[in-house]
């Protein structure tokens, strides 16, 4: 795919990084020669110093034969006026805009967003992305991911294995016998510094971080299984408060009122105006690794901390001090993933990735076949993909069994005209058949192939 970035920042270079590596031809603009270089330097991509918002610009990066551009500058104007351009003078497909302010994203406003007034596909907000994704997981205790596919018939969850958690040392082959009233599909394991998808005889460890999919109603059981029955979040300390943290502060003043919130914010100003935004949240003006603000903010008897600084560092340091302090369980947002191999020797729960939740919300659009639901995992180690066998599809006739003999892909379950169900062996694919895989990067060429739509279809 020729894919159009506007916008070298951190967004667009992690998904100019992304798209770069899995075969698609990507040129950059930003007005900064100091970021184009480094962008072209570091990354297999085209870059080209200019303004977004200048039809000039937009046709020396060839906008004219780009199948898709993604407008992630700082500013939304020259976002939404890039995918205008594109729509009205170079009749883009797909237009994918980065939009940050609130009033932009106002529900009330939607119908802005439409063919015949901005022509914008698919609106992403990191923070709200981000926000979101926290407060699905508050009530689910020790989930650090929780992303819900199939019309929320089913979730996947991300979760570390518990010291002398029920599911420890058990053949995976096994669980239907230990925990028979459970569907369980493991799909992937993080293990220290590898990852890999599981076979059946493999076996869950202490402090693993494993995938799984699981049928919504079983989720509560499910989590009891990996060692984890705590009460659900009734006080969380919320460190830092720029977009993110306000964001996730209304979402938690929304729609989980059952929990007492509290947010540190190092900046005077910020604080004063976060405050005034927020209706029941104390707000603290302080340094995130100061303990005494952090005793303020009663941390000790904390359920969670998420740090959320625009400083990685300040984000671990800080959830750590607060997790000595008392914090039950502590979240850290981290850009840099050089970051990201630390932290299960540290003592800090799950680490919340930006960049992973950006680069997910446009590969329905990148992957090609019927894709309802893409999901990428931490540092693009892979992808949890829902998609739908029609039928011209590859797929159509084949087993689990046979499928899952392709190394890197494994099927976690299969929906067939709104019933569930997991994957056996000898399930047989059929059309209309949506199919959930967990796919590694080394295979989504392969997965394409199995999924594709020839053209005789339509």
């Amino acid at each position: 795919m020729n894919v159009l970035i506007c916008g070298g920042g951190q967004v667009g270079f992690n998904i100019a990084r992304y798209l770069s590596t899995h075969d698609n031809d990507v040129t950059v603009i930003d007005q900064s020669e100091e970021v184009i270089s480094h962008l072209s330097t570091a990354l297999d991509v085209r870059g080209i110093v200019g303004c977004a918002s200048h039809p000039d610009v937009l046709a020396n990066a060839n906008l004219k034969d780009a199948e898709m551009i993604v407008a992630v500058t700082m500013t939304d104007e020259i976002n939404m006026l890039a995918c205008q351009m594109a729509h009205s003078l170079f009749s883009v497909p797909i237009k994918i805009a980065r939009i940050r302010h609130k009033s932009y994203l106002n529900p009330e406003w939607t119908g802005l967003y439409t063919p015949e007034q901005i022509p914008i596909d698919l609106i992403i907000s990191p923070e709200l992305e981000v926000a979101r994704n926290i407060g699905k997981g508050l009530d689910m205790p020790g989930a650090f991911e929780l992303i819900s596919f199939s019309d929320e018939t089913i979730q996947l969850v991300g979760i570390r294995c518990k010291h002398k958690a029920p599911i420890l040392n058990t053949p995976l082959r096994l669980l239907d016998g230990v925990f028979p009233t459970l569907n369980i599909s493991v799909i992937f394991i993080i293990r220290g510094n590898t990852s890999f998808i599981p076979t059946k005889t493999d076996q869950l460890k202490e402090d693993d971080e494993v995938y799984f999919l699981i049928p919504t109603p079983q989720l509560m059981q499910g989590l009891e299984i990996f060692g984890y029955s705590e009460k659900k979040s009734q006080r969380l300390l919320i460190l830092g408060g720029g977009n993110v943290g306000l964001s996730l502060a209304e979402e938690v003043e929304a729609n989980h009122p059952h929990i007492a919130l509290t947010l540190v914010e190092h900046n005077r100003e910020r604080a004063i105006y976060v405050a005034n935004q927020l209706s029941r949240t104390l707000v603290l003006r302080g340094d995130a690794l100061d303990t005494e603000i952090l005793k303020e903010a009663n941390a000790q008897i904390a359920d969670k901390v998420v740090g959320v600084t625009s400083d990685d560092k300040v984000n671990i340091l800080a959830s750590l001090m607060a997790k000595r302090l008392g914090t039950t369980q502590a979240m850290a947002l981290i850009n840099d993933s050089s970051y990201s191999s630390l932290i299960p020797s540290l003592d800090i729960d799950s680490i919340i990735s930006p960049k992973a939740l950006t680069v997910s919300s446009i590969l329905q659009y990148v992957r090609r076949g019927r894709i309802r639901t893409v999901h990428s995992l931490r540092d693009n180690v892979g992808e949890v993909i829902e998609a739908e066998a029609v039928g011209t599809s590859g797929v159509l006739g084949m087993t689990v069994g046979e499928i899952n003999a392709q190394k890197n892909l494994i099927v976690g379950a299969v929906i067939r005209e709104d019933h569930l169900l997991m994957p056996r062996d000898d399930l047989v694919i059929r059309v209309h058949d949506r199919v959930i895989l967990m796919v590694t990067a080394a295979s989504v060429k392969h997965f394409e192939k199995l999924f594709s739509v020839r053209l005789g279809y339509f």
